[in-house]
């Protein structure tokens, strides 16, 4: 087609494939040399209508940032619109003029520069809040913040302990056009059951026997913001379906109150759970699950990102000598290597403890590899201790290690990592306090 042959001398690389086998190996993830394609053009007759339809899916979910033009011969009205619904960015219908197709080619790549524009932007921005890593997996999530950002729908964060969920949640807001306005956060799993309705919504004096006075609830504190619902999974379902209310009506009723309340706020929810799994099991509404799950991100786990670990690391050496006016520089080559091998259950939490300690403790310039206290460096060589000395420094070491771990893994929630260590709360409590561990270190 002559249009076809005039983008040619609009300087732009192009790839042919006149099958759809041949549009797949140029899309494959998994191949090692992959086109990075900015721009699609799909000739679409209406006997090939659903094959592309579910290509343009594929692709879009490989690509989000790929437009794809679709060239129309002999479609419907409806069927252009099933196109369009499948993510085509733009269409021209045959027979049409050269430069109608140049036309939208154009507009496609004015919108590609601005997108990536905003995603460089973005990705500072992340940067200043502390979202470090260049590893593709997290690229990747890096690269959604602008356009997660720019719109108002609601956001489910998934990841592991220690990934930096709150931080992501945090940089979508600061990016958003509700910047200027409260980022309220609150950790469900902290709350006790009986308390999370009053907690969100607010409450009226008397509604319930500890409610002294009147409450206005988080929700509201959000009013025109963010708010920002971690460990959502742990939320109780009678509290579920209040939420499910509020964030299909965006309105609320605080509790023992007969009057209305609307409130204008995003909700960004979080978790380390698969939700899909609960919704499975009955703990969690399926119904608040979609609600909730409009626009998602999945963070990857930092053993699956283990290049991005020095310059995570010379962050956190940096912010400790800040806060600990030490004059640390570094890491040895073997201390390097000692966080490279290592598994990380905690995440980037994890290695910010680890490297916050070793800073604190380390008795030179550069941080060795002794100075990096991992669990596994509890057992050590008894030398010539007694059997009793020994004993009692393993087990020491052991609590230490055990409780800090849990504390880790829990991200600073007492009565969960209790409950994991099948100890009550009060003999959780005297155990950091006989090793003066601090639960807060271990709180986002």
């Amino acid at each position: 087609m002559a249009a076809l042959e005039s983008l040619g001398r609009m300087a732009y690389d192009e790839l042919r494939a006149q099958v759809p086998s041949e549009l797949k190996m140029i899309w494959q993830p998994q191949a090692s040399v992959r086109a990075e394609c900015d721009l699609l053009i799909l000739l679409v007759r209406a006997e090939s209508l659903e094959l592309a339809t579910g290509e343009i899916m594929r692709l879009r979910a490989v690509s989000p940032a790929c437009s794809i033009i679709v060239i129309c011969i002999d479609l419907q009205a409806e069927q252009i619109t099933a196109l369009l619904c499948a993510g085509a960015f733009d269409f021209v219908s045959s027979p049409y003029a050269d430069n109608e197709l140049c036309t939208r080619v154009r507009r496609a790549a004015g919108l590609l520069s601005r997108l990536r524009l905003d995603e460089s932007a973005a990705i500072e921005t992340a940067r200043a809040h502390g979202l470090i890593g260049s590893s593709a997996s997290f690229v990747k999530q890096l690269s959604a913040l602008p356009i997660i950002a720019g719109c108002d729908a609601n956001v489910l964060i998934l990841g592991e302990t220690g990934t930096g969920k709150e931080v992501f949640a945090r940089t979508i807001h600061y990016l958003s056009p509700r910047a200027s306005r409260p980022l309220v956060g609150v950790n469900c799993g902290a709350i006790p059951s009986e308390l999370m309705e009053s907690e969100l919504f607010g409450c009226v004096r008397g509604a319930y026997t500890s409610a002294h006075a009147a409450r206005s609830g988080l929700v509201r504190e959000a009013e025109g913001g963010t708010l920002f619902l971690d460990e959502i999974d742990s939320l109780p379902l009678d509290a579920q379906t209040k939420l499910l209310r509020f964030l299909q009506e965006k309105e609320y009723r605080p509790v023992g109150s007969s009057s209305v309340c609307h409130a204008d706020v995003r909700v960004i929810a979080a978790s380390n759970h698969s939700l899909a799994g609960l919704v499975e099991q009955g703990a969690f509404r399926r119904d608040l699950y979609f609600r909730i799950n409009v626009l998602n991100m999945v963070l990857p786990a930092l053993r699956e990102r283990h290049d991005d670990i020095p310059e995570l690391a010379r962050r956190f050496i940096d912010e400790a000598c800040r806060k600990g006016g030490r004059a640390v520089i570094g890491l040895t080559p073997q201390a390097l290597r000692k966080l490279l091998t290592y598994d990380w259950p905690g995440n980037v939490r994890e290695l910010q403890n680890v490297i916050e300690r070793a800073v604190l403790f380390c008795h030179g310039c550069v941080i060795g590899a002794d100075d990096l206290q991992l669990p596994e460096d509890g057992a050590q060589d008894p030398g010539v201790e007694s059997f009793r000395e020994a004993k009692a420094r393993t087990v020491e070491a052991f609590e230490r290690n055990y409780i800090e771990r849990l504390l880790m893994v829990n991200a600073g929630n007492v009565t969960r990592a209790a409950s994991a260590a099948q100890k009550n709360r009060r003999a959780f409590f005297a155990l950091m306090r006989k090793h003066a561990i601090a639960p807060e270190r271990f709180r986002a």
